[in-house]
């Protein structure tokens, strides 16, 4: 049922956005220091023509992995559009099969004398013990996938923005560290904010715009798509942000306060003892009562400077009110002493 679902989603939700090699290189640039040792996978990806892979595959030797795993779902409209795999019975082209690369020592395998993707590409097609066939379809949920999760120590990926819940719940139950990109309006999902409030969840350093390309099946859109010289097809989001566990130096940044309170400008909720601050930089640095902030906080938020108290409900139960307006989502926030 649950790889049936995964192939519906798809579909109905549009949910292949492939990262661009450049996002994942700014953003994990930051946290070299938690992979040296680890075993990394990326169970959303296409090996090869992923950008995730690419990346770890082209710095194995560099960040002293111990392994990298990636799979490939059933279908994927990407696969072989870069290279052209044989599975051996599976020979008629294009086969869009599942399967999984695993790679543990990356070497100069083509004897040019530096060690790059192509080494990569040479390991794919020729090594035997590195590429091998899905008995399943490469949802991450089957058993097959969930077995090379136990395996992992990270996991590096951008998964189905449809299914981010129940992505998101699968690292949680097996107690995994991982970075991965979602949509901004994740942090309101009920099974998202908890954990952000208790810090088991917290931002990474992008947050924002973000491009991605899409499959050439994607019908055109009157905002934010557009085609370049070759053809390919492109789709951005403005609320894109990246959702992690791993610890970063940004996220135990002062922010710095100079805005002082006033009633004016800082009404009170009608159900709650706390004042609303409609931007971050607002945040008064004269007041130590509860606040509402918008969601965007959290790019910002350092645990060492805060508390969250709540999200979004009053006293009442019902959304946080000034006059009787309801703002957007607001979280309820104190300065810690």
């Amino acid at each position: 049922m649950a790889t049936r679902n995964l192939d519906k989603a798809k579909v109905a939700k549009k949910d292949e956005f492939y990262t661009q090699l450049s996002d994942i290189e700014n953003e994990l640039r930051h946290y070299r220091q938690h992979f040296r040792g680890k075993t990394i996978l990326c169970n959303c990806d296409d090996p090869y023509e992923s950008n995730f892979f690419k990346y770890f595959a082209n710095n194995f030797n560099a960040f002293g992995l111990k392994k990298l795993i990636a799979t490939c779902y059933n279908g994927s409209p990407v696969q072989g559009s870069e290279l052209m795999i044989d599975f051996g019975e599976f020979t008629e082209e294009p086969k869009k099969i599942a399967y999984k690369v695993e790679i543990t020592e990356v070497s100069d395998m083509n004897g040019d004398g530096r060690i790059d993707l192509a080494d990569v590409r040479y390991l794919i097609q020729n090594d035997k013990n590195v590429l091998s066939v899905l008995k399943e379809n490469g949802d991450f949920r089957s058993r097959e996938c969930i077995e090379l999760l136990k395996e992992a120590d990270i996991v590096v990926t951008n998964p189905p923005f449809s299914l981010f819940r129940e992505y998101v719940a699968q690292l949680m139950e097996y107690e995994k560290k991982f970075l991965i990109i979602g949509n901004q309006n994740a942090i309101t999902y009920k099974e998202v904010f908890p954990l952000i409030m208790q810090n088991k969840i917290w931002l990474g350093y992008k947050s924002g715009d973000m491009a991605f390309t899409v499959p050439d099946s994607y019908e055109p859109r009157a905002t934010r798509y557009w085609q370049d010289e070759s053809g390919q097809k492109w789709r951005s989001m403005g609320n894109i942000c990246w959702f992690t566990n791993l610890d970063h130096k940004k996220r135990h940044e002062e922010l710095i306060l100079y805005h002082t309170y006033s009633p004016e400008e800082y009404p009170k909720y009608d159900n709650y003892d706390a004042i609303n601050v409609n931007a971050t930089n607002d945040i008064p640095c004269d007041y130590d009562g509860a606040m509402g902030v918008p969601i965007t906080f959290l790019d910002k938020y350092n645990p060492d400077q805060f508390e969250i108290i709540r999200f979004r409900k009053g006293n009442d139960e019902k959304d946080l009110s000034v006059n009787g307006k309801c703002p957007y989502f607001r979280i309820l926030i104190r300065k810690k002493k």
